[in-house]
């Protein structure tokens, strides 16, 4: 409201392509900090998953994942070391952290932006092929 009441971009002032590049560095700032953010996230959750599962700090069966076992029953499987053939299938675990909505207000976000420079875009292939004559 502010560019059409003040008109804005016809000031001599107006740099429409630092303006660009301005918002283009702070896109990628965001995502810079969205991304160490989702890492900071996915590793904490890493650890409470690990705390959980050996929360006496030793080394014990977790079925999918770890199970202690003698020479014996190496001996059984034909001294194969295949971890199929012992720790099983663990069971599928749905992610606490995981909130569909935010997911999905994020992807939406990201597509008006895209959806947004798309048409930028074209606007200015259009102004490009009039100023040549095509």
């Amino acid at each position: 409201m502010c560019l059409n009441t003040y008109n804005a971009k016809e000031s001599d002032k107006w740099n429409t392509r630092e303006i660009t590049n301005l918002k283009k560095q702070a896109e990628e700032a965001r995502d810079k900090v969205v991304n160490q953010l989702k890492l900071a996230r996915y590793f904490n959750h890493q650890a409470e998953w690990l705390i959980e599962r050996f929360s006496e700090e030793k080394l014990r069966d977790v079925e999918g994942l770890v199970k202690l076992v003698d020479k014996a029953e190496l001996k059984e499987n034909d001294w194969s070391l295949t971890p199929g053939r012992y720790v099983g299938v663990a069971p599928e675990e749905e992610d606490p952290d995981f909130d569909f909505g935010e997911t999905m207000r994020t992807i939406h976000s990201e597509l008006e932006r895209l959806n947004t420079q798309a048409v930028d875009l074209a606007k200015k292939i259009s102004e490009n092929f009039r100023e040549l004559g095509i």
